[in-house]
């Protein structure tokens, strides 16, 4: 019997913002402008806002690349009219795909999951640029625990669309029951979940967690890897029970 943990990437195995402050630092300065902690700040909500924005279908994935820079050259004093804007988000994910940056305890938390539960299967699935999140996946090592990797831009779907998690499940085969959602993203994995009718674990809840646990009809919440370790085989085990 196969236990699939579909597990989101960013800020739930990988430091998303620490690749991102990288990258983002290399193309600012590479185009004539001053890099800061504002600038970075700025960029950091802007692209929230953004992605938000994808999720509910509102705009485009050229669209999003291309106003997170207009936006963040802009605040810097820059003139956009004259530069390739796709070019360089295109050098921004470069640069993000070179250096992976592991959360804390994330990789030996895998190590152990795969190693001590019967029938794991670990999967990613994840809304970023194929090339950045395969390439920090593969900086970082967290590959050999892998089984498959699962990205909106390569399958055509995105999160939270239950599309994206049939498409993961045809493509795995297994039955419905054996798959189970963790991420720290409530209008991405936990509303995605939802929208599958799939089993969910809220990583890292923030906020108002009774409410969001009743709104997303989340089955989890962990605070840690070794709470999420305890979730999760409880879940396995409750499963061949």
């Amino acid at each position: 019997m196969h236990h699939n943990f579909l597990f989101d990437l960013d800020q739930t195995l990988l430091d998303f913002h620490a690749s991102e402050y990288i990258g983002l630092k290399q193309v600012i300065t590479a185009n004539g402008c001053e890099f800061s902690d504002e600038v970075y700040h700025y960029f950091k909500a802007r692209n929230k806002e953004l992605w938000l924005e994808l999720e509910k279908g509102t705009i485009s994935r050229p669209e999003l690349f291309e106003t997170r820079f207009r936006l963040v050259f802009g605040k810097c004093g820059a003139d956009t009219s004259g530069m390739d804007l796709l070019k360089i988000n295109d050098d921004f994910i470069t640069e993000m795909s070179k250096n992976g940056v592991l959360m804390d305890g994330s990789l030996e938390f895998l190590g152990k999951l795969k190693e001590n539960v019967e029938g794991a299967r670990i999967h990613i699935v994840s809304n970023g640029a194929t090339r950045n999140a395969v390439g920090r996946i593969r900086s970082t090592g967290m590959d050999r625990y892998l089984d498959e990797i699962f990205i909106s831009e390569s399958i055509g779907r995105t999160k939270p669309s239950a599309d994206f998690f049939e498409f993961v499940m045809d493509k795995t085969g297994d039955p419905k029951d054996s798959y189970i959602v963790i991420g720290d993203s409530l209008t991405s994995d936990m509303l995605g979940a939802k929208n599958a009718s799939l089993k969910s674990v809220w990583f890292m809840p923030q906020g108002d967690v009774a409410k969001a646990v009743k709104e997303y009809d989340i089955d989890y919440c962990a605070s840690s890897y070794g709470e999420l370790y305890d979730v999760l085989c409880g879940w396995g085990r409750s499963r061949i029970v």
